[in-house]
């Protein structure tokens, strides 16, 4: 009997001791886990740059003056951190097309935006927004063509945007019924047959490794003989923002000539296949060598007119890019 009453007093006491099982309580590793799933990188990073309010022209034009003449950090970093919602915009773009992690092309875009600060001058007058517009796509695209596979599918501008176009038309006509020839795409995007087959060929081709040998019994790689003298995409940016700039400001000299000016100009100096002096001479009744000195007139003219709308044209023209 003793020891029957001690075993009922442990039992009380173990029971006593034992936590209380409740039915809403989880195991702490499945809230963990579930905490886990829940946590998105790309809501986080855009929560975060929602904060950075948006600059206007004019903040724009101050700042990058800072970046520009005093190399301002802070100033920098403004221009950065208003635009990250820009390069999340142009992301998105081209996400249809990447169709993998969206942060890997704002990251890009965001190296894109970082070099567009640079690079910005100020007295240009042109939106920072849209000429940093140039190297966040610039950068992304780069990005898309060199690591869609191993070996680079597009070089050229024109590649590039049949690399976009090329599988989505495919599908379109598949879908209406028709077989993709090639005879048939190139009438409806615009381009030549040889360049259908050659870029689905790239598509379709195998990747080749650059560091294999050439031949089996070779020493030399195939690595050795890649050209590297193509454009880089910084050069093709900035060159593009100097023909848009230089034919807006062609475009405002033209209101500043005579009619007479215009045809010379025209004709003479703004022509693939100029006349002869002596064909204009006759048309308006003077010499040839009044004709030479109207046009010799106009292109001083336009020389000093571009001196002063353009604060740097003189480094535009040692290359010849103004002429």
């Amino acid at each position: 009997m003793a020891k029957k009453k001690i075993a009922k007093k442990k039992t009380a006491a173990n029971a006593k001791a034992a936590p209380k099982k409740t039915s809403g309580a989880k195991p702490a590793g499945r809230t963990a886990d579930k905490a886990l799933v829940k946590f998105d990188p790309l809501q986080r990073y855009l929560t975060e740059i929602s904060s950075y309010k948006l600059l206007t022209r004019e903040q724009e034009k101050e700042l990058g003056i800072r970046v520009r003449e005093q190399g301002d950090k802070d100033a920098a970093y403004r221009l950065v951190t208003s635009n990250l919602r820009l390069v999340v915009k142009i992301a998105l773009e081209f996400q249809r097309v990447w169709m993998q992690n969206l942060l890997d092309l704002i990251q890009e875009g965001n190296i894109g935006l970082m070099q567009a600060v640079k690079k910005f001058d100020p007295y240009k007058n042109v939106k920072f927004s849209y000429y940093a517009s140039f190297w966040i796509k610039a950068y992304i695209l780069k990005f898309i063509m060199d690591n869609w596979r191993l070996v680079k599918i597009g070089t050229t501008q024109g590649q590039r945007k049949l690399f976009f176009k090329l599988k989505k038309e495919k599908q379109k006509l598949i879908d209406m019924g028709f077989e993709p020839k090639p005879k048939l795409l190139s009438e409806r995007l615009g381009v030549s047959e040889r360049e259908i087959v050659d870029m689905d060929q790239r598509l379709d081709g195998w990747d080749v490794s650059l560091d294999a040998p050439l031949k089996e019994d070779s020493d030399t790689e195939r690595i050795e003989f890649l050209s590297t003298s193509t454009e880089s995409i910084e050069d093709q940016v900035s060159k593009k923002e100097i023909e848009v700039l230089l034919h807006n400001k062609i475009a405002e000299f033209r209101k500043k000539m005579s009619p007479r000016e215009i045809e010379i100009f025209d004709l003479r100096i703004f022509s693939d296949n100029p006349v002869t002096l002596q064909e204009i001479g006759d048309r308006y009744g003077i010499s040839r060598e009044r004709v030479r000195q109207v046009e010799k007139n106009i292109i001083k003219k336009m020389r000093e007119f571009f001196k002063k709308e353009i604060p740097d044209f003189a480094s535009y023209t040692e290359d010849g890019t103004a002429e």
